[in-house]
């Protein structure tokens, strides 16, 4: 697992009660995995952002992950609801997701994370900017990259 260099989000992933603090340290090297495999998406940035762990690349829109207490049996991926992140994900996986409106990806806390898929959209995320003006993003229907 890659380190936590930033000690403001180190302090707020262990400010995540157990079994949540393991499941967003997941999906946090989930997006430093995309990165890895994913072509274009440079200087990632990981910082606090709404006091949520977030994740910034020179081409794409911030990605926001967050457990909250009034939802106390769920996680969340955040992303810019002024985008068409989440409704392109809509289109392209309904059936693999949950969604909250046009900002979030919801997890349950039983559930199992589909680890194409969300990298699919981890990387769509993190290349937005580069992508925005494409159909479904540059994604065909069920296709999604490495």
């Amino acid at each position: 697992m890659k380190a936590i260099k930033n000690s403001i989000v180190y302090q707020k992933f262990k400010s995540y009660p157990e079994p949540f603090q393991s499941k967003l340290l997941f999906l946090r090297q989930l997006v430093f995995d995309t990165v890895q495999e994913a072509e274009g998406i440079e200087n990632l940035e990981e910082t606090l952002k709404w006091g949520e762990p977030s994740y910034i690349s020179n081409s794409g829109s911030t990605l926001r992950m967050d457990y909250k207490k009034s939802k106390p049996n769920q996680y969340a991926l955040y992303f810019h609801c002024q985008t068409k992140l989440v409704d392109t994900f809509k289109e392209l996986y309904c059936d693999k997701f949950n969604f909250e409106g046009n900002r979030a990806i919801i997890f349950n806390e039983d559930d199992e994370i589909p680890i194409k898929e969300i990298k699919h959209c981890i990387a769509m995320t993190l290349t937005y900017h580069r992508i925005k003006h494409l159909p479904l993003l540059g994604a065909g229907k069920k296709s999604p990259s490495k």
